[in-house]
């Protein structure tokens, strides 16, 4: 009995001790950004960029680091906020990006690249007088959650929501004059900790590493608003991200569909590229300078 009583007795310890380090562990710990440290990522393709840590700046009497890249990003239409953070605060909260204008210039573009597909596809119907013009206009807060300082595992937190306005005027081709298409999209991101793994990149093996998954929801409402059956759910972006303690991102994953091409049904026979746009990032180098 006693010894059965010791057993139990130490295991209760070594939990207690774990959920107390569990507790008390900052999100800053995956997150480091000591000045002039820097980390080279390498995609699936060879492709290479580098991140330094940069002085940052103040706003609003916070004071906010800062990462630099390079080559700079071309295409607005890849841009991810966690891959590729700019300004960002540490506080009791956890870690907090400030990307409203990054992220709102990557949901113009990529929007702008699915109604050019759609305009591509309809002007080889269209009277050659027709067109359409498209205003694409983003509204969004100016901080995404990126982890919270306090790591809990499978319990999920509002990272950002924005608001995205498509408007579609027709022109030509026998159109009245007033006729548009107007999408109202609302897209909320999410993040949730699925727990610690072992990963290995280019630069090495890496122990204890968080895996957090970004997932959207996308809700759209439309103007004039088409029959149930005829629009299919938008298309949503999952991101994977692995956290080495002291390090900082190791492996980046992200599958992205179109949001708006995936509400066109399968049955209309139009000839959309097929999705979902896969992208991995992994640590090909790397040094993290000593805290002054």
């Amino acid at each position: 009995m006693l010894r059965k009583f010791s057993v139990t007795f130490i295991l209760l310890l070594v939990f207690s001790f774990s959920v107390t380090l569990l507790g008390i562990e900052s999100a800053q710990v995956y997150f480091p950004g000591t000045l002039e440290s820097f980390w080279v990522y390498e995609d699936q393709d060879g492709n290479e960029f580098t991140r330094v840590a940069i002085e940052g700046e103040e706003i609003a009497g916070k004071t906010y680091p800062a990462f630099s890249y390079e080559p700079e990003l071309e295409d607005w239409a890849e841009y991810s906020p966690f891959i590729r953070p700019g300004l960002y605060n540490v506080s009791d909260a956890g870690i907090t990006l400030v990307a409203k204008d990054e992220i709102g210039k990557a949901l113009q573009a990529r929007l702008k690249k699915e109604t050019d597909i759609l305009i591509d596809i309809m002007k080889r119907e269209a009277p050659p007088d027709a067109g359409i013009d498209v205003d694409i206009e983003v509204k969004g807060h100016d901080h995404s959650f990126l982890l919270p300082n306090t790591i809990t595992i499978n319990e999920e937190w509002d990272v950002n929501q924005f608001e995205v306005d498509v408007k579609m005027r027709f022109r030509g081709g026998g159109a009245p004059e007033d006729l548009q298409s107007v999408i109202n999209f609302t897209i909320t991101e999410t993040g949730i900790i699925f727990g610690a793994e072992t990963v290995e990149t280019p630069a090495g093996k890496f122990e204890d590493c968080l895996k957090v998954e970004y997932r959207t929801e996308t809700t759209a409402a439309m103007t004039p608003a088409p029959p149930p059956d005829e629009v299919e759910s938008p298309g949503e972006t999952v991101t994977t991200v692995w956290y080495a303690p002291n390090i900082g991102i190791v492996k980046f994953h992200q599958e992205t569909n179109y949001i708006f091409l995936e509400m066109i049904p399968d049955d209309e026979g139009l000839p959309v590229p097929p999705g979902p746009k896969i992208v991995t990032y992994e640590l090909k180098r790397y040094e993290i300078k000593p805290a002054e």
